[in-house]
């Protein structure tokens, strides 16, 4: 079993840092408070950074995440940093290179990674940002694309061995994550290196000779659920139909994190489980948040590692780690719980056709026709092409819902009009309403467009 780390605000947060050991000399007279902007202490206190990696080490993890979970320029824009991004990146994973090279050196029977954490922004792309206007969005694609392509650039930069897009709520963002990660590697010469050669036997060297000499970089994901008793994310999205979401990406893992104790994550991780082809992993919280706590949540070390134990006897993982509230002692006792437990074995999946909106729609042979809905289309609908010229967003999605109603399970949307500016009208009209069937046909016209 690989043994992620815990959480690193957590860490800092009982240290009892000031606004000032924030600010550093780099940042002594900002304009704005600093305080609990973790990502910024590799620039100003990188000795501190480097401490909680060696402790998370020390304690048993095998892969350390640096301290980058809001270091791209859409979420440092709310401290006036945007362009501190790339620099963030570098030093954050030079913090966590040379705690993972530390203890290698001294324990040379050990092998530590370093994962470049990219954490979720503060954007959406996937809901409405105004409740006067269901299309607005607080960021585009290819800004969100954008973002997440300058910090793995300093990721990289900073020497991580793998990237983790990591507590996924909007899975559009994820998208634009990988979107932008796997441009840089073929920019760069390097490919992802899956499960599938993991689970072959295939080491990294071997395969990039055969491939050019390519070095290869894992890739991983980890969702993140807030509702206790749903399989439904902040988007709506059900479990299934995020997995159909990122399947076609070149992923080593994929997994869930933060939001939920053990107690509440434990049946999501397991569907999950189940249809992913690739390895498993999971850091819950340690709880549901408790402010009255020292560190916010309730379960102590010696409740949380016997559950994960179970969740590893079940057969669900093949990483575990801690997200809020966790500790180094924490990851010590489930890296003792876990230690002896057989890894998760990866499933054989179907490779049927499986598209997803908030629901997941799978072609299975026994299915009878999929029904699919034409009128939402201004070459063969009259009325729906008039509401669409007009403006009139709320009475065309009606098209489209009763054909949803009258059990369409995909919409087939066409703007191609030439009194129409068909790309603007395209994505005001899948944005202005989460149907499920019109975001199967978003992410297909998302693909067509090269977006």
């Amino acid at each position: 079993m690989v043994m992620l780390d815990g959480a690193m605000g957590t860490f800092f947060q009982l240290r009892g840092l000031s606004e000032a050991d924030y600010r550093g000399q780099q940042f002594k007279g900002w304009h704005k408070d600093l305080k609990g902007l973790h990502d910024l202490l590799s620039l100003t206190r990188p000795a501190e950074v480097e401490r909680a990696h060696r402790e998370y080490l020390q304690a048993g993890a095998d892969i350390v995440e640096t301290n980058t979970f809001n270091a791209q320029a859409l979420s440092l824009g709310d401290y006036g940093l945007s362009d501190k991004s790339y620099a963030i990146n570098v030093a954050a994973a030079g913090c966590a290179r040379r705690a993972a090279d530390a203890v290698m050196a001294e324990h040379p029977e050990r092998v530590c990674w370093v994962a470049g954490a990219l954490g979720p922004t503060n954007k959406t792309t996937s809901i409405s940002t105004d409740v006067h206007n269901a299309a607005a969005r607080s960021a585009s694609f290819d800004e969100v694309a954008a973002a997440y392509y300058d910090q793995a650039r300093g990721l990289l930069d900073g020497g991580v061995d793998s990237l983790l897009v990591e507590t996924v709520f909007d899975t559009l963002n994820a998208k634009a994550a990988f979107f932008a990660i796997l441009r840089l590697l073929q920019e760069r010469g390097l490919r992802p290196f899956t499960a599938r050669e993991a689970l072959e036997g295939v080491d990294g060297g071997g395969v990039g000779a055969a491939e050019g000499g390519k070095e290869p970089i894992p890739l991983m994901a980890s969702v993140t659920f807030i509702q206790p008793g749903s399989n439904r994310g902040v988007t709506g999205q059900t479990v299934e139909a995020f997995w159909n979401s990122v399947a076609h990406v070149p992923l080593l893992s994929v997994g869930m994190n933060c939001a939920l104790g053990p107690r509440e994550m434990r049946p999501l991780l397991e569907e999950l489980s189940g249809l992913a082809p690739v390895f498993m992993s999971a850091y819950p919280n340690a709880g549901l948040p408790d402010p009255l706590l020292p560190t916010g949540f309730p379960e102590t070390p010696e409740s949380l590692a016997p559950q994960l134990r179970e969740w590893a006897e079940a057969g669900f993982l093949n990483m575990v780690g801690g997200c809020c509230g966790t500790t180094p002692e924490h990851i010590r006792r489930m890296a003792e719980a876990v230690r002896e437990v057989t890894p998760r074995v990866v499933p054989r999946v179907e490779p049927y056709t499986r598209l997803s909106g908030l629901e997941a729609l799978t072609m299975r042979p026994e299915m009878n026709f999929v029904n699919i809905g034409e009128r939402t289309n201004v070459t063969g609908s009259p009325k729906f092409a008039k509401l669409i010229l007009a403006g009139k967003y709320d009475e065309a999605l009606t098209i489209a819902r009763q054909q949803v109603e009258n059990g369409a399970q995909i919409i087939d949307v066409n703007m191609d009009e030439g009194m129409l500016d068909s790309e603007g009208a395209m994505v005001h009209f899948l944005h202005w309403h989460p149907s499920p069937r019109l975001r199967a046909c978003r992410s297909w016209w998302i693909r067509r467009s090269g977006r």
